[in-house]
C-alpha cells in the first residue's frame, strides 16, 4: 500500500482538510500519516498579514519538508495559496469545492449589518472584506483579528468585536452554523480566489506513478477547472493576501463564467467585469480578465494599493 505523508498547518480546520485528503486517499487504496509544520503565518499573530508580506506567510515552512522529503504532499485552503508558486513545486489537486460565501458570525442574535444607525464592530484579517464593506456599509467598523477560528470566535466573545466576517466553508466545517447570522451576497462579497477548496501541493520532481494515483483520489474536475481561472486572474494581478482582488468561476455545460475585479483600499472605487469562454481556456479567460480589469483603471488602483502597502 502506498504510504503518503501529508504536511500541515496545525490548526483545527487545517488538520480538518488534512483528515479529509487523507479520508480520499484511503478511500482510493493509500495509506497516509499527517505531519504538522507551524508556519510564519501561524506564529505572528500581533502583526497583519499585510505587513509580515503575504507571499508565502501560510506556505513556505510546508514547502521547505516538501522540497527535503520530509513529507510528500502539503495540504493547504486554496485561498492560502500565493498566485505563483516558487520554482521546484507544483499544485497538483483541488478538492471539491465547499459553498464559496462570506458570511457573518455571530454570539449575538441581533446582528444587523445592512442597518446604518445600528453600531456595528466586525472583526476580519481581510483587505478584500474591509474594503468591501467600506465600499457597501461605510457605517460598519472593523477591527483587525487574526488566529484560528476558535481563536478569532474567543476574541469576539471577549468583546473585541460583535461579529466575525469570514467564510462559510472554514466554519461551516468547523461545526458553527448555529451562530452563522448572514449569508452574504455573491455580488457584493465575491470571495477570495479559490476560497472553499482544499489545495494540494508537490514537490515537481514527485514519482509521476504516485502524483497520478493522488490526482485520481483527490482532484475534482469542475474545481479544477474554476480555480485555474482564477487563479489565472490572480497570477496576472500578482495579488496575495494583502491585495483586495476577488474571482469566482462559475461552470456550466462545460464552459466557464469568470467574474472578478479589484476595490481600492478606501472603498470609493470598485470595478468589476466578466468572461465566459470553454473550460480548456481556463487560464486565458483569467488573463482576459485581468486585461478587462487594467483597462478599466485596474491597473492604477493595484499601483495605488501597493504603494501604499510598501509606505
Amino acid at each position: 500500500m502506498q504510504h503518503i505523508k501529508i504536511g500541515t498547518r496545525g490548526s483545527k480546520l487545517a488538520l480538518w482538510q488534512a483528515y479529509h485528503v487523507a479520508d480520499l486517499l484511503k478511500a482510493n487504496g493509500m495509506d497516509s500519516e499527517i505531519v504538522i509544520i507551524d508556519t510564519k503565518g501561524d506564529k505572528i499573530l500581533d502583526v497583519s498579514i499585510a505587513k509580515i508580506g503575504s507571499k508565502g506567510v501560510f506556505t513556505e515552512e510546508l514547502e521547505d519538508q516538501l522540497a527535503s522529503g520530509q513529507i510528500d504532499i502539503a495540504v493547504h485552503s486554496a485561498k492560502d495559496m500565493q498566485s505563483s508558486l516558487p520554482d521546484g513545486f507544483e499544485i497538483i489537486a483541488f478538492t471539491e469545492r465547499e459553498k464559496v460565501n462570506d458570511i457573518i458570525l455571530s454570539h449575538r442574535s441581533d446582528i444587523d449589518y445592512k442597518n446604518p444607525n445600528k453600531p456595528l464592530i466586525l472583526g476580519t484579517s481581510s483587505t478584500r472584506r474591509v474594503a468591501t464593506l467600506k465600499h457597501y456599509y461605510p457605517h460598519i467598523q472593523t477591527v483587525e483579528v487574526r488566529g484560528n477560528l476558535q481563536t478569532r470566535i474567543a476574541k469576539m466573545e471577549s468583546g473585541v468585536c460583535d461579529a466575525l466576517l469570514l467564510a462559510y466553508a472554514g466554519a461551516h466545517r468547523m461545526g458553527y452554523d448555529d451562530l452563522i447570522r448572514y449569508e452574504l451576497s455573491l455580488d457584493e462579497f465575491t470571495p477570495a480566489v479559490g476560497q472553499g477548496s482544499v489545495a494540494i501541493e508537490a514537490a515537481s520532481v514527485m514519482n509521476p506513478e504516485v502524483k497520478a494515483k493522488i490526482i485520481a483520489a483527490t482532484n475534482h474536475q469542475e474545481t479544477s477547472y474554476r480555480l485555474r481561472a482564477e487563479r489565472a486572474y490572480l497570477r496576472v494581478l500578482e495579488g496575495g493576501c494583502s491585495i483586495p482582488v476577488f474571482a469566482l468561476a462559475d461552470f456550466e455545460d462545460n464552459k466557464l463564467t469568470l467574474k472578478g475585479g479589484i476595490v481600492s483600499l478606501d472603498g470609493t472605487k470598485r470595478i468589476i467585469h466578466q468572461v465566459s469562454g470553454e473550460t480548456k481556456d481556463a487560464e486565458q479567460l483569467g488573463k482576459s480578465l485581468a486585461e478587462k480589469v487594467f483597462q478599466s483603471g485596474g491597473l492604477e488602483i493595484l499601483n495605488d494599493i501597493k504603494s501604499t502597502l510598501n509606505k
